[in-house]
Order: structure tokens, then sequence, then C-alpha cells
């Protein structure tokens, strides 16, 4: 399994083929799910095999963004399947890592670890500081791709509803994340009050 070449592939693809107007599912959204995944997996303590397909997954998650938006993410399986065999990953090693890539559809349904570490890994910004500049960025993609055009204060309920359901599946991610996301869900229901 040749991960280095296939990241390398994935990465000059995403960087030269996604459309500005993807504010939100950029490459920088790619990287710093594959970041945080390795971040969670180490302190999961996956082992090294599963690591690298989880971040493989990481990688190509999002890829099928480059051919289509909606359903995205099983056109990132299929591209998964028609790129990985070319960097020496074996059949079942491609299909785990289709697995992992349908988990990150919403609702986020994850039952194995490494499903788990890279659904909380995606929606890792929801407990960190720069929640609000990822949750105004996915608004503008959402208006550009024609998907759903929202003010400020229908956006923000559409925050609170997301962040009041959704819950983190690892014992690392609720560790670090848990309450900085219930600090920014209350956040936004403080500007809410303030505008009534």
């Amino acid at each position: 399994m040749d991960f280095k070449g296939a990241k390398d592939y994935i990465l000059t693809r995403l960087q030269n083929e996604l459309t500005p107007s993807l504010c939100y599912h950029s490459i920088e959204h790619t990287k710093d799910v594959l970041e945080a995944s390795h971040h969670f997996a180490t302190l999961e303590k996956l082992n090294e095999h599963s690591q690298a397909l989880l971040a493989t997954a990481a990688l190509y998650h999002d890829s099928g963004i480059i051919v289509q938006y909606r359903d995205h993410e099983a056109v990132s399986v299929s591209l998964a399947r028609e790129i990985l065999p070319q960097f020496g990953y074996l059949h079942e090693e491609i299909e785990e890592v289709a697995d992992l890539i349908m988990m990150t559809r919403l609702p986020q349904q994850a039952i194995s670890l490494p499903e788990q570490i890279l659904c909380d890994a995606d929606l890792d910004y929801l407990g960190r500081d720069d929640f609000f500049i990822h949750s105004f960025q996915l608004q503008l993609e959402w208006k550009n791709a024609g998907i759903l055009e929202t003010n400020l204060e229908e956006w923000l309920e559409l925050q609170v509803k997301f962040l009041s359901e959704h819950r983190y599946f690892t014992h690392s991610a609720n560790s670090l994340r848990k309450e900085k996301k219930l600090y920014n869900l209350d956040q936004i229901r403080r500007i809410l009050k303030s505008k009534s």
C-alpha cells in the first residue's frame, strides 16, 4: 500500500479541480479532517494499518465533490475504487475505505472505532474556536451551490438544531470538543436572543 502516493495524487487533484466557490469543502477541510483523524486515532490507540486506511478515507471522503455536489460521498467511493488499486491497495482495504467514506454522510451512524473517529474528525470544528468561521463558510457555500439561501437568523437557527442533535462518538472527541461545542451552541442562542 503506497499511502504517500495515494495522498499526493488526491491532494493534487483537489488543489487543481475544486471550484473556488467551495469555501467549506476546500482542500483545507480535507487536510483538517486528515489531521483531526490522525490525532483522534492516536489517542484511541488505533493500530497502524487501520490508521493508514482511516487516513486514506479522510483524504478521499469529499473527493467526489470535484464531480458533483449532491451525494458526493457515493462519487468519492467510486473515485477511491478507481484510484486506490493503482497505489497497491487490496480489494478488502479499498472496501473498508469505501465504508468509512459512506459513514460521513449525515446523519452519521458510525459503529466501528475507525468509523467513529472519521465522523468525529469530519465535524471536529463544531467544538473548536474556529467554529463560526467554518459555519459561515458552509452557509456561503450552500448559497453558491444553490442548496439553501438563508439570512443570519435562519442560519443560526439551523446551527442550533444541528449542534443540539450532534453527538461525538469517541471518548477523545468528547473530552476535547464537547465542552467547547456546548459553549458555541450557547453563543448562538445568545445572539438569537439578542435579536428577538
